[in-house]
C-alpha cells in the first residue's frame, strides 16, 4: 500500500482522447498539454517514423514514393496497430520528455460502438507505449463529465458527441450509460461528402484536408443569415490542370446533407428508445452537443428543430472528452465507476 502511494505520488498520470482526427492529452494538475492531428509519416522502406502530428499533416498528400502519410485511426478505432502505438509513444515522450521516473497511468476515451477486440487493441497499444495502467472510458461519458453534467445523479442527461470517426449518442444516469446509440458517420464522412460533391458537380478533385478546411470556413447544417464563400483549389479532372473556383455556403450545406441526416436519424432513434422516466428528464434538461461536430454552424439549431428540445454546447466542445477523462484521472478513486471494467 505504501509502495503504491509512492508510485502514485511520483507518477505523471495522463488522460488521452485518441481521436480519428486529433489526439489530445491532459496531464494531472497541468491541464491540456497536447492537441495534434492523428497523422504519422513513415518511410516506405523499413517503416521508420519520420514525423507525427502537425509536422506529418503538413506532408499529407505531398510525399514522394519513399514516404507515406498515414491516419492510423479509422472510424474511432485503431486501423494500423503498429503506427498507432508509435504515435502514442511519440506523443507521451513529447509531453513527459525525460520525466519517466515512474511509468504513467492513462485514461483513454473510446467510442461506445467498438468491439471487445478493438478495446483490447487500444489497451495493448497503450501498454506498449510504456504506461503502467490503462483505463478506458466511453467518449459520451467523458464528454458529459467534461461539460460539467452531474453524471452521478439519478436523472437522465443526453449527450451527443460527434467526433472525426463516430457519432455517439448516450443517455447517462447514475454514472453509467443507460441507453446508447452510435454510428460510424461523423466529421470524416462529412469531409468525404464535400470532396465527392466537388468532384461530381465541379469536376474538381480535392484532398480530404482541403474538404475539412471548406467545412470549417463555410460549412453549415442550417441556413445562415448572410452568405459565406471560399476559394477551393484542386485538380480539374477534365483538363488535368490545377485550378480554383469560388464556392458558397448553400452548395456546401447541400454537400453535407446526407451524413448530417444520418446523424440526426440516429438521434431520433435514441430518443424513441429511451425509457419514459429518462425521456422526461431529457425534456427538462435538454441535449448536450459536444465534439468537433458541435462546431458546425447551425447543427444545434437543426437538432432543436427536429427534436423540439433545447440543445446546449460547451464553450470548447472539442475539448470535452479530454477534459472529462482528465477529471476522472484527477480523482480516480471517486470517479472510477464511470470507467469500463
Amino acid at each position: 500500500m505504501i509502495f503504491k502511494k509512492l508510485i502514485e505520488r511520483f507518477s505523471t498520470d495522463i488522460a488521452m482522447d485518441l481521436g480519428t482526427a486529433n489526439t489530445l492529452i491532459y496531464i494531472k494538475d497541468k491541464g491540456i498539454v497536447l492537441n495534434e492531428p492523428s497523422v504519422v509519416a513513415v518511410s516506405s522502406n523499413g517503416g521508420r517514423v519520420e514525423a507525427v502530428g502537425h509536422d506529418a499533416k503538413k506532408m499529407f498528400g505531398r510525399t514522394h514514393t519513399q514516404l507515406k502519410t498515414i491516419r492510423p485511426m479509422k472510424d474511432g478505432v485503431i486501423a494500423d496497430f503498429n503506427i498507432t502505438q508509435c504515435m502514442i509513444t511519440h506523443f507521451i515522450k513529447k509531453i513527459l520528455k525525460n520525466n519517466w521516473f515512474v511509468k504513467p497511468r492513462i485514461v483513454v476515451g473510446i467510442p461506445t460502438c467498438i468491439t471487445q477486440v478493438e478495446k483490447k487493441a487500444v489497451i495493448e497499444a497503450a501498454f506498449m507505449s510504456g504506461v503502467r495502467e490503462v483505463h478506458l472510458i466511453e467518449e459520451p461519458m467523458a464528454a458529459a463529465i467534461g461539460a460539467s453534467i452531474p453524471v452521478n445523479k439519478a436523472e437522465g442527461n443526453m449527450v451527443i458527441d460527434i467526433g472525426g470517426g463516430t457519432s455517439d449518442i448516450a443517455v447517462i444516469s447514475l454514472s453509467a450509460i443507460a441507453y446508447g446509440e452510435s454510428v460510424r458517420v461523423a466529421g470524416d464522412a462529412i469531409d468525404e461528402s464535400i470532396a465527392r460533391y466537388m468532384r461530381i458537380n465541379h469536376s474538381l478533385n480535392i484532398g480530404i484536408f482541403e474538404a475539412e478546411r471548406i467545412k470549417t470556413e463555410i460549412g453549415s447544417a442550417y441556413p445562415l443569415l448572410g452568405k459565406l464563400s471560399t476559394q477551393v483549389k484542386g485538380l480539374n479532372v477534365q483538363t488535368g490542370v490545377p485550378t480554383s473556383t469560388e464556392i458558397f455556403d448553400e452548395e456546401i450545406r447541400l454537400a453535407m446533407q446526407e451524413p448530417i441526416l444520418m446523424i440526426t436519424a440516429v438521434i431520433m432513434k435514441a430518443l424513441e428508445k429511451t425509457p419514459p422516466e429518462l425521456s422526461a428528464d431529457i425534456h427538462s434538461n435538454g441535449i448536450y452537443l459536444t465534439g468537433g461536430g458541435a462546431l458546425i454552424r447551425g447543427l444545434d439549431k437543426l437538432i432543436e428543430e427536429q427534436t423540439s428540445l433545447k440543445v446546449y454546447k460547451p464553450t470548447e466542445p472539442l475539448l470535452s472528452i479530454v477534459k472529462g477523462a482528465g477529471a476522472v484521472l484527477s480523482d480516480y478513486e471517486k470517479m472510477k465507476a464511470v470507467c469500463i471494467n
